[in-house]
């Protein structure tokens, strides 16, 4: 087999190493990053249900947290460095743990459930945007929407649900398409931006009735007993539920390292996630706990606490707040589909047929089959339970990261060649059987099946915030048994 035939086959420009005039990221960009993935609805409400519904010591959910973010950042600097040092993004380094086929059908599951969660993200960011219409509408005229052309339903949505998720879309289609140096740009507006919305609804939640909001924040914090035993469970659940809640983001997390300048900004960059997850601790335990003492004033709201923020405007009244606190939502739901599925699911998409993708023509394919999941969504695939599906390909992204990290440090000694990482000529270091390395492949399917028994093995479900970590450990240990000289 030719080069040049080698070269059409696995080289595509978007999967070749960074230029370094082009590798630019330093920490701030790097913190903006872990800022987007923590400002989310779904945070939003981890956090305030840690500190709030679960009633446990404010000391063992804070110290959980520095752990599971301790955790996410060693894990990060151990998948970020190669990518970070050769310019490649994770998917491409695969190739020289698994093979290109390797790569290719592993990399897939990513892809499969990257578009799968953007199409789902998609539903419910289009859901704000309905709401602001919906707003909008009732302000210039209510009678509006009772007339019947907006209730007229087809599979689930009327006629304003499909329009706001056709502008959905098109919007990230078109805005995440655009390339990493136009993402970096999204990624530093959505962080900046969703953190001046959460002061600004800081703001609105204190000046309420500053006394009443400020004791229900001090009152929420209990520092008594932490070193009673029975703290240790809640405090491996909390660090558990965080490196849970991070852990999708590590195994992509090479996608983005790899523009960063040297080892140095990557590791202080990465430490800046706990800088984030305190300062968003920070206000929405605030705003939880100080809406919550000005909604109990309400008979009516006596009975739980409301951690999801949507839940919390609606009850305020206040149609300015809302407004602006539903545009700091779709930012930040939008940035977070952007780091989370949509520039993963890219690359996996790129290596699976590089010698037909393209950033452009990958994102075109993302988008139309996200738009599908997004409109059967409500119908067919909520009701059939899919997510569940996905938690068991999901299993296969702890062993994933963990052969590639034992590959890379303890059997290849950080050295990677190149050029072979793209070559199918028969002596090339990555060619091993066919395209597949089998010793690695055995190793990522014993991993696989461990990390999926916390999900089907009732008796170990106390596990599956750790199934992450088990995977990886089992798949790194076994891989470096077998493939050791």
């Amino acid at each position: 087999m030719s080069q040049q035939k080698s070269k059409k086959t696995l080289i595509n420009w978007d999967l070749v190493s960074v230029n370094p005039n082009n590798k630019t990221w330093d920490w701030k960009d790097l913190f903006y990053f872990w800022g987007v993935n923590i400002q989310s609805i779904i945070g939003f409400s981890l956090i305030a249900s840690l500190y709030i519904i679960y009633d446990m010591n404010s000391m063992v959910v804070f110290f959980g947290t520095v752990l599971g973010s301790f955790l996410v950042y060693l894990f990060s600097n151990w998948i970020g460095k190669p990518s970070q040092k050769f310019g490649l993004p994770f998917v491409v380094l695969l190739r020289s743990s698994l093979g290109f086929n390797g790569a290719k059908i592993f990399g897939l599951l990513r892809c499969i459930t990257g578009i799968f969660m953007f199409g789902v993200q998609t539903y419910f960011l289009s859901k704000a945007i309905v709401y602001l219409i919906r707003i909008g509408i009732f302000s210039f005229n209510p009678e509006i929407l009772n007339k019947e052309i907006f209730l007229m339903f087809f599979l689930g949505l009327n006629i304003i649900d499909w329009f706001s998720l056709l502008i959905t879309i098109i919007a990230q289609g078109f805005l995440f398409s655009a390339g990493m140096i136009f993402n970096r740009k999204i990624i530093k507006f959505s962080a900046i931006t969703v953190y001046l919305g959460m002061i600004l609804f800081f703001f609105s939640t204190l000046l309420i009735d500053v006394k009443s909001s400020s004791y229900a924040f001090i009152n929420s914090l209990n520092y008594l007993s932490f070193f009673d035993k029975n703290n240790i469970a809640p405090l491996i659940t909390v660090t558990g539920t965080m490196f849970t809640f991070f852990s999708i983001v590590i195994m992509n997390f090479g996608d983005f390292s790899r523009y960063v300048k040297n080892e140095k900004e990557l590791k202080k960059g990465n430490l800046s996630l706990l800088l984030n997850l305190i300062i968003f601790s920070f206000f929405t335990l605030f705003i939880v706990t100080g809406a919550d003492a000005f909604l109990k004033q309400d008979p009516d709201n006596l009975n739980r606490i409301l951690t999801n923020p949507t839940d919390i405007i609606g009850k305020l009244n206040n149609l300015l707040v809302t407004i602006l606190v539903l545009f700091f939502i779709i930012i930040a739901s939008a940035s977070t589909n952007l780091i989370a599925n949509f520039i993963p699911s890219q690359y996996s998409l790129i290596n699976f047929i590089p010698s037909s993708f393209s950033l452009k023509s990958s994102s075109i394919t993302i988008i139309i089959l996200a738009f599908g999941i997004s409109i059967f969504w409500l119908t067919y695939f909520s009701q059939i339970g899919a997510l569940s599906y996905l938690d068991t390909i999901g299993a296969f992204f702890g062993p994933l990261a963990g052969i590639m990290i034992s590959d890379f440090y303890f059997i290849k000694k950080e050295n990677l060649v190149n050029k072979d990482i793209y070559s199918l000529e028969k002596d090339g270091a990555y060619y091993y059987s066919s395209g597949w390395h089998i010793k690695g492949t055995y190793s990522l399917i014993l991993g696989f099946i461990f990390s999926a028994s916390t999900i089907w093995n009732s008796n170990l479900m106390f596990l599956q915030s750790y199934s992450w970590i088990i995977g990886a450990f089992i798949t790194s240990l076994v891989y470096y048994l077998l493939a050791k000289d």
